[in-house]
């Protein structure tokens, strides 16, 4: 137990999300419990991961998740280490939401990300579920392979591509502005077009009172991919250019190296992991998910490993002379600046995202007049009365 890398997680506390302020002590060493000297809260070691509560130990779950992270289905799980289905079930779920927060934490980093992002690929897929069929929507980088993050709706509408979109958009953060440069490349769902247009658009500022025109800017590229189908089989592609020129669009693909041509060869691939990790998007499988909340986990869980614990082969470097191996192999989030090295998935179930800094409120009202101390008025003293 290290005091010095924990933080206090009481919202109502000055110092929460804090680390090295010497305000955290060991509350007891049995229990595995610090305390807050500020606050005097005390709180278990692992709150804010999967294994809070959990009275089995750390490594086992870590095994199981994992298994359940590169595709192993929940009924080999529970026939192979006796535990019951619902205990499983509430692991992955507990593993997806932490993977849901360390996502938003690390990616879009409290919705103020400052990725460079580049090159945008989206697409959507329909998922089966227990007596439905929804549509789950997913978004990367192309040069770093990072995923974006997904959405799950049981329509495929514009509010799911909308969500979907919001994300990117948080992605990008305050790194997005006049002198960058974007190239989103998707389907022919017009849904997309809307939906990037407005949420990349940028205020003109032109001194004039008044709320400032939006517009985009010209370093963002948007080009879309149209199938065209007959009898359930592609017939036709049509390349089409929507925001910029097909040349501008061209020169960027071979800049970020995403090809020659306006694809979507990355996210359909993205895909194609997604479902050989993920058990309910196996085609023609009979282990679907009961709920999108389930369906959403997994997404996260199967999200969290890619870009954190697994190297992909497209992103290794050569090694420099004298290294004991030829290539350096690369995670996607360490490709895009935002870890050091590969994390392991009992690394990633073990970080505890820290909370955004306390602010203290406002004061609402006028301010308190000052109370002026109490006098009482002199009064002479009482006259002796004469013997």
């Amino acid at each position: 137990m290290d005091p010095q890398t924990q933080f206090c997680p009481n919202e109502g506390c000055v110092a929460r999300g804090q680390v090295g302020q010497g305000n955290i002590r060991v509350h007891s060493w049995h229990e595995h419990r610090y305390r807050c000297r500020r606050c005097g809260t005390t709180f278990a070691a692992t709150t804010g991961t999967p294994f809070y509560r959990l009275q089995t130990a750390a490594e086992t779950v870590t095994l199981v998740v994992t298994l359940l992270a590169h595709g192993c289905p929940l009924q080999a799980i529970v026939a192979a280490f006796g535990m019951d289905e619902r205990t499983v079930a509430a692991w992955q779920a507990k593993a997806g939401t932490h993977c849901q927060h360390v996502h938003e934490h690390l990616v879009q980093q409290g919705g103020q990300g400052a990725l460079e992002l580049q090159h945008v690929q989206a697409d959507e897929l329909w998922v089966k579920v227990v007596g439905a069929k929804v549509w789950m929507a997913m978004a990367m980088a192309v040069p770093s392979r990072l995923w974006l993050g997904g959405a799950v709706s049981a329509q495929c509408d514009g509010r799911l591509i909308a969500t979907l979109v919001g994300l990117v958009r948080a992605a990008a953060g305050h790194a997005w502005g006049k002198s960058s440069h974007l190239l989103v490349c998707v389907d022919g769902l017009a849904s997309y077009v809307t939906a990037f247009g407005r949420a990349f658009r940028l205020p003109v500022r032109t001194g004039q009172v008044g709320r400032p025109r939006l517009v985009l800017p010209d370093g963002f590229l948007l080009g879309q991919v149209v199938k065209q189908y007959a009898k359930r089989h592609v017939t036709g592609v049509v390349h089409r250019a929507v925001c910029g020129t097909a040349t501008a669009i061209i020169a960027h693909l071979a800049a970020t190296h995403g090809g020659t041509v306006i694809n979507t060869a990355y996210i359909e691939r993205l895909n194609a992991t997604f479902r050989q990790h993920l058990v309910p998007l196996v085609r023609r499988g009979r282990a679907l998910a009961r709920t999108t909340t389930v369906l959403t986990a997994g997404m996260y869980l199967v999200g969290g490993a890619y870009n954190l614990c697994w190297y992909h082969d497209s992103l290794r470097q050569a090694a420099p002379p004298g290294a004991p191996t030829r290539w350096t192999e690369r995670t996607p989030a360490r490709a895009a600046g935002l870890t050091g090295h590969r994390w392991t998935m009992a690394e990633l179930l073990h970080y505890q995202v820290p909370l955004p800094a306390w602010v203290a409120p406002k004061r609402r009202g006028h301010p308190p007049k000052r109370v002026l101390p109490l006098t009482l008025p002199s009064m002479p003293p009482p006259a002796v009365a004469a013997a």
